[in-house]
């Protein structure tokens, strides 16, 4: 999105010459300048392959936050790459490769509810991680550079600083929807009843006053943003598109979702964004989210656990031990287990990120091959290394910038807005709104009650940017709680809704030798009965086994429509 600047910059340093006035030509140009170098300059979300003619080498680049995808596949009959997972499949024999699934990363997903990077459920195919590079030539393997590497270097402010920190962050923000707002088509914004997104509507109707904004919900109480967003939509002055979806639509559009995502992704809001990114491309080509808002400022609840386990921080190894024998000992739902449970842990065993849809004793009883050499701490244990000596919250931070946001968050953003053909944006993932972001101390970030009395603020997450925003977003939005895009899952499995939609895909299911469909059956019948809400487990599964229809078993066939919009350029 900077390259008008890298334009001019390269003509007025080196004389450059363009044909063009497109951002693809600026990337050619930038290498033919700097080389290598030029990859860390780029402010954006890009996937692309330079070819160089002289050395005979391609370079392929990922952005730093890993907003495009980008698949590997290297074997003896060469390398291969796309965007998309599916067209490599059609590859493999070629490269000397096969198709099998890799029994790791089913773990990982059923764990996690989503295929960590760099794995996919294909042995054969990988994925080139966020903020990195590889380089090679014809017959030799790539040779993967990692040129971004997030650094929380958390300082506490200075004292009378703390207003020009927040407007720092106002000014980053403010710049970086300005220069997402560049494109030759409408841009609209995505929508909902929380202050990320509407931050991010409210600069961008400052470019287009005549922003349109699109938000999604269900007609049942307390799992619908739709009110929240319709006023703040007259409140910025935007116009406002409202899509509803039912039970009937939500089942009959995952398998082509899932054949969109090429892995599978548990994620049980990406049907709602599939039906509103839908709807907003009979109006716009572009739209502006607010996705990485809460990894870069500290939104998420789970944040604030460092502070209610501070006590146990002092436990010396015994007793902790001691605390979770004494939580094991309570009976499930009595007041405090959970407390002892989690304080009995270290940060790098409880926290896994902010999805884990299966604890140890879950996974055994589901998983044919379950492996306890496999579990989560195989994927967050390097992550964690990384961050040894940072504040807890910022180790959390940076924990789901490597799994949870790369994993579910982008993926979802990103194939569900693609299978539309609706470009998404996201503008608190820019190199210049992490740099502030980067700097905030948790004290900033996050407040209790007592801090919040001395501040006027309730006891809030992503406190100093709330405080950069007060400006920006109307007040009903600026100390709301987040909600997300809920989803009324519990309710539909167990009714008449999705119960029996969900008993018929688990029994025609060919996935016996990597699930115990007993087991899985017997989760939906609980939750039917109100014995356990298994509604998020049973989800995961579901979803891994309609993607096993797709792609291994061909029992499933998707309808890819031929969409036909008419959008004037």
């Amino acid at each position: 999105y900077n390259y008008l600047e890298i334009r001019a910059e390269l003509k007025e340093k080196y004389g450059a010459v363009f044909h063009t006035e497109g951002d693809s030509e600026s990337i050619v140009a930038a290498f033919h300048y700097w080389g290598l170098d030029a990859i860390p300059k780029l402010r954006g979300m890009f996937a692309f392959a330079v070819w160089d003619t002289i050395e005979r080498k391609i370079v392929i680049a990922r952005d730093p936050f890993g907003i495009k995808p980008l698949f590997l596949a290297t074997g003896p009959g060469g390398t291969a790459f796309g965007s998309e997972k599916k067209s490599l499949l059609e590859l493999l024999p070629a490269l000397g490769l096969g198709t099998d699934l890799d029994p790791r990363a089913i773990q990982h997903y059923t764990e996690l509810q989503y295929v960590p990077e760099p794995e996919t459920l294909h042995k054969d195919i990988g994925r080139l991680e966020s903020g990195c590079y590889a380089t090679f030539a014809p017959g030799e393997k790539p040779v993967v550079t990692r040129y971004f590497k997030p650094q929380f270097k958390v300082r506490p402010f200075a004292k009378g600083t703390e207003q020009q920190r927040y407007h720092e962050i106002a000014e980053a923000l403010r710049d970086s929807v300005a220069k997402h707002m560049r494109a030759d088509v409408t841009v609209g914004s995505f929508l909902s009843g929380g202050i990320d997104s509407t931050a991010i509507a409210a600069l961008a109707i400052q470019h287009n006053p005549k922003l349109i904004t699109f938000t999604v919900g269900f007609d049942r109480e307390g799992y619908s943003e739709v009110d929240v967003a319709a006023e703040t939509a007259e409140a910025i002055g935007a116009r406002h598109v409202v899509k509803k979806v039912t039970p009937e639509e939500y089942a009959a559009s995952l398998p082509s979702i899932v054949w969109y995502l090429d892995d599978p992704v548990a994620d049980p809001s990406l049907v709602p964004l599939y039906f509103v990114a839908r709807e907003a491309r009979k109006h716009v080509k572009v739209v502006l989210s607010g996705e990485g808002s809460d990894e870069l400022f500290g939104g998420y609840t789970i944040y604030r656990e460092p502070l209610s386990l501070k006590p146990f921080e002092k436990l010396t190894p015994g007793m902790r031990r001691a605390a979770a024998r004494m939580s094991d000992r309570m009976p499930d739902g009595r007041r405090g287990k959970s407390l002892l449970s989690r304080g009995s842990m270290t940060l790098e065993d409880r926290y896994y990120g902010n999805a884990r849809s299966f604890n140890d004793e879950q996974l055994k009883s589901v998983l044919r091959d379950f492996r306890p050499e496999w579990l989560h701490q195989d994927v967050t244990a390097p992550i964690y290394a990384e961050s040894e000596g940072w504040d807890p919250v910022a180790r959390m931070q940076h924990l789901d910038l490597f799994t949870w946001m790369r994993g579910d968050i982008l993926v979802k953003a990103d194939k569900i807005t693609m299978a539309n053909s609706l470009e998404l944006r996201v503008p608190f993932l820019d190199n210049e709104v992490y740099r502030v972001a980067e700097q905030i101390p948790y004290k900033q970030k996050l407040t209790n009650r007592r801090t919040a009395r001395k501040s006027g603020m309730p006891a809030t997450t992503k406190y100093a940017l709330r405080k950069a925003l007060e400006e920006i977003v109307p007040p009903h939005v600026l100390h709301r709680p987040k909600l997300g895009f809920p989803v009324p899952l519990r309710h539909w499995l167990a009714g008449p809704e999705l119960y029996d939609w969900a008993a018929d895909h688990i029994t025609a299911s060919q996935t016996d030798h990597i699930f115990n469909k007993a087991a899985v059956m017997q989760m939906l019948v609980d939750h039917r009965a109100g014995v356990t809400d298994n509604s998020r487990r049973i989800w995961n599964v579901l979803v891994a086994m309609i993607w096993h229809g797709i792609f291994v078993e061909k029992r499933i066939v998707p309808e890819i429509e031929e969409q036909e919009y008419a959008v004037k350029l």
